[in-house]
């Protein structure tokens, strides 16, 4: 049949469509792109998927960036009982939802535990026939079911999927130990044919420390994750290791310290029962490589004064960079306040609701900064629009705020510091009322 003008529309609309969709599940947002890049942050594990309602209420009220789910495996423990297939709000539409927003998935898979576990009714087989082949054969056969699980809830090809060898089985047990060795070596082989990363979670003088030390058993022969979570309950945010289990160059820049088990925590008014840890992956959150502006200028000032006309110097030149790249200011960088840059700042004054002065105060030079698109930003985000918050808090007096382009722990409590001072509810995240708060110069 003849393509008509408005049939070939509607097959280009429906392509578009589909390829929205499906970028959708497989992409995400800029602000996701970013954290697979690297993010040092905080996450938290609920085991089961919350309503997409207590996800958003934690988006944007926690200080939560990562959040790992359970996707599969015979010990999974949402399961009520042994019919229910478990995770009622786990889909792909849930998954591409909380993707988009810009949270870090970490998919979790509760197979068959260590040997030697206690309280487990699927254990790896400990026979060590062919260098326990039986167990290898089931690492694989497991990363191949969740591999198949991961695609259907639009997980992209190198991802990580973590495999939970839960509790701290006897590592002296050599049968357990090398069992459990070799079924993790299976998982990871397994996996890296299929297109994804492997991730072991465990507890750090258990699992992760029998794979820091199997090359002590056989150098070579078992194949590491590539990323390791460990259980260490030691209540301290970091991803720092007690060497006498793990040495300190083993998985730099690529673990998760679960450092705080079964709490209950409250953000924008939901309680979730969770597990609280500290990530450092992908080499952690980076700093853009420059902090400087408008060709080399500097503006990140040690104190950011009043201006006004007939200012001279450095700091002038570093406000009419920011006017350059804020406000259109089209005059020369010669640290000489004019009329040109009295006009520009006069006319950034009207557009940004401000006392239209024509100098420079505490609530211009915060607007100036702040002023842009405005993105959620948390503890791990990095970047350009992390340098203008942490630019917009300074210029607004906020001085113990660092100018780094990665929002800290320190940058958080600022955020909070200036949140609380202007009547929003002291979160330490950047949302739309809080971008909106400092490009309005509210102090």
């Amino acid at each position: 049949m003849a393509a008509t003008p408005a049939r070939v529309r509607a097959l280009v609309l429906a392509a578009l469509t589909g390829l929205v969709a499906t970028l959708l599940v497989t992409a995400g947002p800029a602000s996701a792109a970013r954290h697979r890049d690297g993010l040092s942050g905080y996450a938290f594990d609920a085991r089961c998927a919350p309503t997409q309602e207590q996800m958003d209420a934690w988006l944007t009220a926690s200080p939560f960036w990562g959040a790992g789910i359970y996707i599969g495996g015979s010990s999974m423990s949402c399961r009520t009982t042994t019919t229910d297939p478990g995770q009622p709000h786990l889909d792909a539409t849930w998954v591409a939802r909380q993707r988009s927003a810009g949270w870090r998935l970490l998919p979790i898979w509760v197979g068959p535990q260590a040997s030697c576990a206690s309280g487990y009714a699927d254990l790896i087989d400990a026979t060590p026939t062919g260098d326990y082949a039986a167990a290898d054969a089931r690492g694989r056969a497991e990363a191949a079911a969740a591999v198949s699980r991961a695609r259907e809830l639009g997980l992209p090809r190198r991802s990580t999927l973590w495999y939970d060898l839960e509790g701290g089985f006897d590592v002296a047990s050599d049968d357990c130990r090398r069992s459990a060795l070799r079924f993790l070596s299976g998982w990871t082989r397994a996996l890296h044919d299929l297109g994804y990363r492997s991730g072991v979670y465990s507890s750090i003088s258990a699992g992760i420390h029998a794979l820091d030390n199997a090359d002590n058993l056989s150098p070579g022969s078992y194949a590491m994750p590539d990323q390791v979570w460990y259980a260490w309950y030691n209540g301290r945010a970091d991803t720092d290791v007690d060497p006498q289990w793990v040495r300190g160059s083993s998985w730099e820049g690529e673990r998760v310290h679960q450092y705080e088990a079964q709490t209950t925590a409250t953000y924008g008014g939901v309680p979730l029962t969770i597990d609280r840890n500290y990530l450092e992956l992908d080499g952690g959150s980076r700093a853009p490589k420059n902090l400087r502006a408008c060709g080399g200028t500097r503006v990140d000032l040690p104190r950011y004064p009043r201006l006004r006309s007939g200012s001279r110097g450095a700091r002038v030149e570093a406000l009419q960079c920011v006017l350059r790249t804020q406000a259109r200011y089209r005059g020369r960088l010669d640290g000489v306040y004019d009329r040109d840059v009295v006009k520009a700042v006069r006319s950034f004054q009207r557009r940004a609701d401000l006392r239209e002065t024509g100098r420079v105060d505490a609530r211009t030079w915060q607007a100036l900064f702040s002023k842009g698109r405005t993105p959620l930003l948390k503890v791990g985000s990095a970047g350009r629009d992390v340098l203008r918050v942490e630019r917009a808090l300074r210029g607004g007096g906020l001085g113990s705020v660092k100018v780094t382009g990665v929002l800290t722990d320190r940058t958080s409590r600022g955020i909070a510091r200036f949140q609380k001072r202007v009547g929003l509810a002291p979160t330490g995240v950047v949302d739309d009322a809080t971008w909106q708060a400092l490009q309005t110069g509210l102090r």
